[in-house]
Formats: structure tokens, sequence, C-alpha cells
């Protein structure tokens, strides 16, 4: 026989009240765990001293315990906690290892302090991609200009078929006009020999790069135009080796990555501009 309405009245009352209270106890056991870790940095967090390099005999053990299935250490340092080193692996993560490297975690380390919290990882990889884009010959990137002052200047990796790269050109003209110059990378997200890496090479191998381009994002057909030595598939390996995975991505001259589609007026507040004037 089916429930009458009291007995499935009392049984929701009570299953689902057992659910709901299991629930809660979880929620209030997550805050405490919470509460104690946060603690325990708050402890720790003033220990952090500068980052300091490993001696050779360090670096030469690490590199030896960290080497397992062909993992190759490019560069290690003292991280700001304590007892724990910074190591960046080829073609991988930064991880924190022990100084044995017996032991090592993947993942942000952040420091705990006064204002909050800071993501000491994220601050490494700003500072290294400031440090690779440095390289990039500006001959091979197709760069829109300001014509007065440059005030700051983002790296954009693009595709041409990319709905959200061909909205961010958009607002290329509004960049320039308050001093920001746009300087593009190739990243052809279905990668080598795609019809949307021929049209990037067709971009950069153009008398008028810029014009190509500006054509290709309004979805205008332009003759194919493969040229040797073109840069469009080392840029796309750059990317993925700054974990860019998505287009398009954009990194400013501090070296913050930032994914994905902003408009104009948002990129002019994160880089710390005034408005349109200039003031």
């Amino acid at each position: 026989m089916g429930r009458t309405l009291l007995q499935w009245t009392w049984f929701l009352n009570n299953d689902c009240g057992e659910k709901a209270r299991a629930e809660k106890e979880k929620r209030m056991t997550y805050r405490t765990l919470k509460l104690a870790l946060m603690a325990i940095l708050m402890t720790v967090a003033p220990l952090g001293l500068a980052a300091e390099p490993l001696d050779k005999a360090e670096l030469d053990a690490l590199r030896t315990a960290l080497n397992v299935g062909g993992v190759e250490v490019i560069s290690a340092q003292m991280s700001e906690m304590p007892g724990v080193v910074e190591v960046q692996l080829k073609e991988g993560p930064l991880v924190y290892s022990t100084l044995k490297g017996d032991f090592f975690i993947v993942g942000d380390l952040y420091s705990v302090g006064p204002a909050g919290y800071v993501n000491l990882a994220e601050q490494r990889r700003d500072q290294e991609r400031v440090e690779i884009l440095a390289k990039v010959d500006r001959d091979d990137m197709i760069i829109f200009s300001p014509e007065g002052e440059t005030r700051a200047y983002i790296y954009v990796f693009t595709d041409v078929t990319c709905f959200y790269c061909q909205k961010l050109h958009q607002e290329v003209p509004e960049l320039n006009k308050n001093g920001i110059e746009v300087r593009y990378l190739a990243y052809p997200r279905a990668g080598a020999g795609s019809p949307g890496f021929n049209q990037l090479v067709s971009a950069w191998c153009a008398d008028n790069p810029q014009e190509t381009l500006t054509q290709l994002k309004s979805k205008q057909s332009v003759p194919e135009n493969i040229c040797k030595d073109n840069p469009v598939a080392a840029q796309y390996q750059l990317g993925q080796e700054m974990g860019v995975n998505g287009t398009p991505a954009i990194i400013t001259e501090t070296g913050q990555l930032i994914p994905g589609y902003k408009p104009a007026a948002d990129l002019i507040a994160i880089l710390g501009l005034n408005s349109e004037s200039g003031q």
C-alpha cells in the first residue's frame, strides 16, 4: 500500500531532516578545519624569508631525486616557506619540494599577512611571462600602436576563428585611443595545419599584416599566403609552454595572465589608466 499523507510527512521530516543535519555537520567540520588551517598559516607565514638559491651540491641532489621518468628540473630555489624548495620543471608546472626531493606538492603557495593572502606562485609565473615575452622579436608580432604616446601595452594570443578574439579586436581602436598598444601573437587552437593555422600564417606573411588580420577577424576571405620562416608555429608552442589553453589570452606588461575576452573599459581599469583623456 502507498503511504498516507501523514506517513509521507513523517518520512520527509525524518529522512530529509537527517540529510540536512548531516550536511550541516559537514559544513561545520569544513569551517572548523578552514579556521584551523588559517591559524596555522598565520603562525607559519611570518617565518618566511626571502628566496635563496640552492648551492650546486643541493641542486644536483634535488635534480637526481626528482629525475624520475624523464622529469627535468630547470631551476630550484628556497621558497618563502621555511624548508620548502620552489622547483620549475621543464615543460611542467612549478612545484614545491622538500630539500631532499623525496616529497613534492603541485599547487600554489600563498603567504598570509595583515593584507590577506598573496599567491606567491602566481607572482613567480608573472615574472617568468615578462622575461619570456621580452625575448620575442617585435617584428614577429602583429602590433596595433596608438597614434600618440604609448601609455601601456598588452600581449594577446589570438586565433582568427575565435568569436571572442574577433570581439576583442573590435576594441582595439578604443584601446589605441587610450594609449594602449596591442601586440598580437598567434595561437591557432586547432593546431598546425588547420584552416585557422593557415589563416594566421597568411596574416603574418601579408604585406600589410594589420589589415589582413583585421579582414580575417571580420570573416572576410583573403588569399592564402604561406611564407617560409613565419613565427606562427613557434608562437603556438610558446603559448602552450606559458599555460595558454584558450583564446584570447591577454598578458599585461607586468605578466598578469587574463584568460578570455575583456572589454576595453575593463582592460583600461586593470592597467590602471584613466579612460580616453589620458589624464
